[in-house]
């Protein structure tokens, strides 16, 4: 809007701050007053706690925040990515219901998308969602389910109709993760975290006004929600630490990140920890030799431009556009580094690369860097999804053949039948 300029936002809010900022209050408390003002989430419509502010001045908003060491909205993985998709795609019911929660931090959400059977071919979900009078009942397993145990409300991706092409038959819907008919089980990955899960719905229920847009609707929204995953993929490379001050607000905030962030404390050591390369060269006394600095010079080249590229999923955001497949890109060059950098740990470290404990490199940051890093290949849509993307929406090139798009999904050939 016209009269949304830096000077003003700046002026503005830093004078909000000054009047209403105080670390003495709840968390909770401080989170209602700043959704209400708008700020918390500026680049949403008024009429949904923003202030209709275009997302290019929202670096003027975090400086203004980072200035005063003021606490923003809860912003935290999957809870983020509902408050989006349900700003979206969601009723206005929906809309009144969830944003505000979302915001302040009371709800936390996970993403049940991925299925044993169907993960980078989201499309061909098996999980079934039959309307049953007043409700939807839901039947099936969705897995690589990040903190599903923590979770209140899952965004659900379910078929609703089999004899329509694969993509046409999927339903979005917002489910409780504290009803009887959901069970979560945690799955130990080999950095031994526990961060995913497996869900199991077995006649789980799911009322008809949880349904987001119409039946049929579930793969447009999932995109949203993949758009917005993917553009934030760069994310996963920051560790987000609590501030040090004693204030109750940070206290508090400090309890939050120990639980809600617990999932994703690996989250940089499966993005490569590229920041760590030159400084352990040192440590191990190579950082003189010749081959090693032409591999630590590759991977900071790399680095750079994964982090330009990123720039660039930022500077369409702020110039209104819709996500879009700069995302594909940036989450595919984060992956590239991710690789990389694994390489040039490996050939610093050698076999001490591979120990654990307090006598081994970094006490075994180096080790969980080596088993991590192949999570971000897969995550958010493995690197040949990202491809295929970037191939068709960017290069212009064909699509892949298909032999399931253009025929009721009850007619393909599957690994298991869905359940009547």
């Amino acid at each position: 809007m016209s009269e949304y300029t830096e000077e003003f936002v700046r002026a503005e809010l830093r004078a909000w701050l000054e009047e209403n900022w105080d670390p003495d209050l709840s968390l909770l408390e401080w989170r209602n007053i700043l959704v209400d003002s708008g700020w918390g989430m500026p680049q949403w419509p008024k009429e949904w706690f923003g202030c209709d502010l275009p997302v290019g001045l929202l670096r003027v908003v975090d400086e203004e925040f980072k200035r005063v060491d003021a606490i923003t909205v809860a912003r935290k993985g999957a809870t983020t990515l509902a408050g989006f998709t349900v700003l979206a795609h969601g009723s206005d019911m929906l809309r009144e219901k969830f944003l505000r929660r979302s915001l302040t931090g009371e709800d936390s959400w996970c993403q049940l998308f991925s299925e044993p059977g169907n993960g980078s071919d989201l499309a061909g979900a098996m999980t079934r969602a039959e309307r049953q009078g007043n409700k939807y009942v839901v039947n099936g397993q969705k897995v690589w389910t990040t903190s599903a145990h923590l979770a209140d409300f899952g965004l659900l991706l379910a078929r609703t109709d089999l004899d329509v092409p694969k993509h046409d038959g999927l339903s979005y819907f917002i489910m409780d993760m504290r009803q009887p008919g959901v069970e979560v089980v945690p799955l130990r990955q080999m950095n031994d975290h526990a961060s995913f899960n497996q869900v199991f719905m077995t006649d789980a229920e799911v009322p008809p006004e949880y349904l987001l847009e119409n039946e049929g609707d579930g793969w447009k929204i999932a995109t949203t929600t993949l758009m917005h995953e993917r553009r934030n993929a760069d994310s996963n490379r920051r560790k987000v630490e609590p501030t040090k001050r004693t204030e109750r607000i940070f206290q508090e905030e400090a309890a939050e990140i120990a639980t809600s962030m617990a999932p994703y404390t690996w989250y940089p050591q499966r993005a490569g920890r590229a920041d760590l390369i030159i400084e352990r060269a040192q440590e191990v006394g190579c950082i003189d030799d010749p081959v090693v600095r032409q591999e630590i010079a590759k991977l900071m080249t790399m680095s750079m431009a994964a982090d330009w590229t990123s720039k660039r999923a930022r500077s369409a955001q702020e110039q209104g556009r819709p996500p879009g497949p700069e995302g594909s890109l940036g989450k595919l060059a984060a992956s590239e580094v991710a690789r990389a950098a694994n390489r040039v740990h490996t050939m610093i470290n050698g076999a001490d690369t591979m120990l654990t404990g307090a006598d081994s490199p970094r006490e075994g940051l180096i080790a969980e860097v080596l088993i991590s890093t192949p999570a971000i290949s897969i995550a958010g849509g493995t690197d040949e999804i990202q491809k295929n993307i970037i191939s068709e929406r960017v290069l212009r090139m064909p699509k892949e053949p298909r032999f399931d798009t253009d025929r009721p999904y009850r007619e393909v050939p599957k690994n298991a039948l869905p359940r009547k």
